[in-house]
């Protein structure tokens, strides 16, 4: 099934790569990338694996990894954090949610204070309440970043303070946010939210896109002097007679606040403007029913463990053209899931999209004799 789902993401990536016919944006940043996250597939990017410094946009590895510890019952929202002095003199110079050894701080407040005000100190304090310290911390993270499949991500601490042991790339990071919406959704709302306040003290959503664009929903943005300004960026809007579309866009190495948030307000338009999301199949559905020697049962369902969207530019989608490839002869026994072939979505008789194609159901082999038969009956095939 591993092999099987890489063959998926291979043939996604071959896909984004061919499909660009739309001369991309100019973007003012070292860094971008603009993802569909409803098809996982990358519209668009300039060195998306370019080694970055995250600054806090690292918080969103630690909101993600303080999720998973809600889900599994290690802390709840309302369990009260006594904060550190670490946690309380955690650079000064840098941002805080101004929290004080004197005062318990529950979670939910740490949560608001990490992805809003971007606190550091709420940072630390969430690592020790997880884990106990923030290396226990940044381990977790680390095994979090390999589950993902962050291949060129290491992460130090829990804030994004400036480490030679804590990088990312852009790429890396917009597979972190997918994981976060996909995984999270009702902790995701919490970056949708302008303001947060804490300690009597009112510090607005460093996401100046949630006051620009409505249909924006998070996700975070980053700053220290060595790494420039970035911003991930993440808006829902609608697909044709297809529901909701969400793209996902990473800027990284901008010069001013203000340009992260018209670049990536430029990457969102551009992508939604010139491009639609198409599902093509459906998980489960049969495109086919070929023949099976030697099987319990004449012919097999064949299609997709998974629904099959693409994106491609605006006025291409009618032009996509399914072309099946089997591993014929088909011969029992097949596992449920077994690759069964190809299939290749063409346009203008180039291959645009390259899918592997499965057995939906289990074929057992037939009798003794069942075997025989179909062994003579492809001899003279």
């Amino acid at each position: 099934m591993k092999k099987l789902i890489a063959a998926v993401a291979a043939s996604l990536l071959m896909m984004s790569a061919s499909a660009q016919t739309v001369p991309a944006p100019s973007i003012a940043a070292k860094s971008w990338l603009l993802l569909d996250a409803t098809s996982g597939q990358v519209i668009a990017a300039q060195d998306p694996n370019l080694r970055i410094e995250p600054a806090s946009l690292t918080k969103v590895m630690t909101a993600y990894v303080t999720f998973q510890a809600i889900r599994d019952k290690k802390l709840s929202l309302n369990t009260m954090v006594n904060v550190s002095t670490r946690a309380w003199k955690v650079d000064s110079s840098s941002s805080k949610m101004f929290i004080d050894p004197a005062t318990p701080v529950s979670v939910n407040d740490l949560l608001h204070g990490l992805m809003i005000q971007s606190g550091n100190d709420a940072a630390v304090a969430l690592a020790e309440a997880v884990a106990g310290d923030e290396g226990t911390f940044a381990v977790l993270m680390n095994r979090e970043a390999q589950r993902m499949g962050m291949k060129n991500s290491k992460f130090a601490n829990p804030h994004g303070l400036p480490s030679p042991d804590n990088y990312s790339t852009a790429q890396d990071l917009a597979t972190l946010a997918t994981n976060v919406i996909r995984d999270f959704p009702e902790f995701y709302k919490i970056d949708s939210i302008k303001q947060f306040t804490y300690n009597k003290i009112t510090q607005q959503n460093r996401n100046r896109l949630l006051w620009l664009d409505p249909t924006v929903d998070g996700m975070k943005t980053g700053h220290t002097e060595s790494s420039g300004y970035s911003m991930i960026a993440s808006a829902r809007r609608p697909n044709g007679n297809s529901g909701q579309r969400r793209l996902i866009s990473v800027v990284s190495g901008a010069s001013s606040d203000a340009v992260r948030t018209q670049e990536s307000q430029k990457l969102l338009n551009w992508g939604f403007q010139n491009f639609d999301t198409v599902k093509l199949y459906s998980k489960g559905q049969a495109i086919a029913t070929p023949e099976v020697w030697k099987g319990s049962q004449g012919t097999v369902k064949i299609g997709f463990t998974n629904d099959v969207l693409v994106t491609v530019p605006k006025g291409v989608a009618g032009k996509l053209k399914p072309v099946l490839e089997r591993k014929d002869p088909l011969v029992a026994p097949l596992p449920r899931n077994g690759r069964v072939g190809t299939l290749k979505m063409m346009v203008d008789n180039k291959p645009l999209l390259v899918l592997p194609v499965v057995a939906l159901e289990e074929v057992q082999e037939a009798s003794i004799f069942g075997r025989a038969w179909d062994s003579m009956r492809l001899m003279i095939k």
